[in-house]
């Protein structure tokens, strides 16, 4: 489906559900695909961070995205991550998204090896030329080692390279320079690029992103409580930035399950995946927590805090 321009709104990075074996659990992907879009979502995002896409062979990847898009129904856009370490392996994963019924596809920059900043835009503009799909840069430093800068991003996309940018970054000044470079606030845009969507993936602050002008947010907390992104979405796209900041702030809570799992045990990214997979499977959305390897799985203390924020979100009865 054509996606639209820019491209808005809330657009959960989807879990991936996993049966013992670490196969791709369609059924309960299929339930989580619906949970997602009848909270209202405005798009999906399929092989993300929070999709595990690292911890998935090619084989799972294209089972998670076949079923995503096939649930999704053309009901909402699907972008899907092409993500891998080079150029010849990033476009084989672009052209099996494309194939698979992918409406966007989401690339970092390469990893592993070192790039320059014009390596990268190479690597940007072979992936746009090679596969006629609206591309959107992936700007994760945590994962990749390199920050994309805000002026390359406002060179592809003013060239028409890029469609938008998702960024996890972390750095809310950086993004700040972004959006004033690409002409400032949503719907007044009047840069190089004004249907180029800007994307926040930190999802602690969204609702001073799209004060500063965003047009939309990719929570990975979004797969346990889409509703409230999408309020909080609305809120502020309705001027109510009371309604906006009292929403973001019972996510805050909410999102604190996600160091559930003890630090001394296991890694951040083990707490927080397996948080919001036990969530899921607390709210009856999915039917196991499994996590890909060689993350370590939360144990049952662990589950019950899960549980707990979940109550004291209003998304499960208290105990």
């Amino acid at each position: 489906m054509a996606l639209p321009a820019p491209l808005h709104g809330v657009i959960p990075p989807v879990c991936t559900p996993l049966d013992a074996r670490g196969e791709v659990d369609t059924r309960s992907l299929t339930r989580l695909v619906g949970h997602l879009i009848d909270g209202g979502v405005h798009g999906l995002f399929a092989l993300g961070s929070t999709g595990e896409v690292a911890y998935l062979t090619d084989r799972r990847r294209a089972t998670a995205l076949e079923t995503v898009v096939e649930a999704a129904g053309g009901r909402v856009p699907v972008l899907a991550g092409a993500i891998d370490t080079t150029t010849p392996r990033v476009l084989d994963q672009a052209r099996a998204a494309a194939a698979r019924g992918a409406d966007a596809l989401v690339a970092t920059a390469p990893f592993y090896t070192r790039t320059h900043p014009r390596e990268v835009a190479g690597h940007f503009r072979r992936l746009r030329a090679a596969v006629d799909l609206p591309l959107l840069a992936y700007d994760i430093p945590m994962a990749v080692h390199s920050k994309l800068p805000p002026s390359l991003v406002c060179e592809l996309a003013a060239d028409g390279t890029l469609a938008g940018v998702k960024d996890s970054s972390g750095d809310e000044g950086a993004l700040r320079r972004l959006l004033v470079a690409l002409g400032g606030r949503t719907g007044r845009r009047t840069g190089p690029a004004p249907g180029f969507a800007v994307l926040t993936g930190s999802e602690l602050t969204v609702d001073a992103a799209l004060l500063a002008g965003a047009d939309g947010v990719v929570p990975g907390l979004g797969n346990v409580d889409p509703a409230g992104y999408v309020r909080l979405y609305d809120a502020a796209r309705a001027g109510d930035w009371e309604r906006a900041g009292a929403e973001q702030e019972r996510l805050v809570a909410l999102f604190a399950m996600t160091e559930a799992g003890p630090e001394s045990e296991m890694g951040r990214s083990s707490s927080a995946l397996g948080s919001f997979k036990a969530a899921l499977r607390l709210l009856g959305v999915i039917d196991r927590d499994t996590t890909g390897l060689p993350q370590i799985p939360l144990g049952e203390p662990a589950v019950r805090e899960v549980g707990r924020r979940l109550a004291d979100a209003g998304l499960l009865p208290a105990r």
